[in-house]
């Protein structure tokens, strides 16, 4: 299994922000993670990547983890291709069968940015900025990819392209995707997990749910 969590509580201060989540997710599986503000999904997500640790509990994940969050830190100064390849420096080893250059180029040439590559990170639109995260968060092709409200704030074509490479990226690895944007869940997910108030309200294969505004209201309402 990709994820194995058993038993997971977390505390912040005195407020009980996860109440014992139990999830096990496999292989391949593209989870739409759904929530209110303040459920606890972007916690949840932090104690996967090893942001935060957990306050009690069991979190098993892959050792190789792709990490895009909601506030994408960019280094806006440097150029893209300069960014990627101090990050492919920092992740990977010296030993690998391609150069560190030839990542970078498959890496852009992969998420759309060949024609901006040579521009500062600063002087991209939103769309192309998520690009450059989403192009570091695959960087040592992880088995996991955990991506926090990737297309908040993107225009229509933007949205599109953003959502276009989910997918591929999907075809070969593990994701979980954060967002508030249920219509991104109908096209791009297998399976449903909705959590509020730090509990895990409903969690079934896309195929199962007919009518997913209707179960996210229900599942949210108290």
């Amino acid at each position: 299994m990709a994820i194995r969590i058993k038993d997971l509580n977390k505390h912040i201060g005195k407020q009980h922000v996860l109440k014992n989540v139990n999830l096990t997710i496999g292989d391949g599986e593209v989870i739409g993670l759904l929530g209110p503000n303040g459920a606890g999904k972007s916690t949840l997500m932090k104690i996967m990547v090893g942001v935060w640790d957990a306050t009690s509990g069991e979190v098993q994940v892959p050792k190789s983890i792709g990490f895009l969050p909601e506030q994408n830190p960019l280094y806006e100064d440097m150029y893209v291709r300069e960014y990627l390849r101090f990050f492919v420096e920092l992740r990977t080893n010296s030993h690998l069968p391609i150069s560190h250059s030839q990542l970078v180029e498959d890496l852009i040439e992969r998420v759309g940015l060949t024609a901006e590559a040579n521009k500062r990170v600063g002087q991209l639109s939103k769309g192309y900025k998520q690009r450059v995260g989403l192009a570091q968060a695959m960087i040592g092709d992880p088995e996991l990819l955990i991506l926090d409200e990737p297309t908040t704030g993107l225009d229509p074509n933007q949205l599109e392209d953003i959502r276009t490479l989910i997918r591929e990226m999907g075809k070969d690895r593990t994701v979980i995707l954060s967002t508030h944007i249920l219509q991104e869940v109908k096209q791009m997910c297998s399976r449903v997990i909705i959590i509020d108030h730090g509990e895990i309200k409903v969690d079934k294969p896309i195929s199962e749910i007919e009518d997913l505004e209707a179960t996210f209201k229900q599942a949210t309402q108290f």
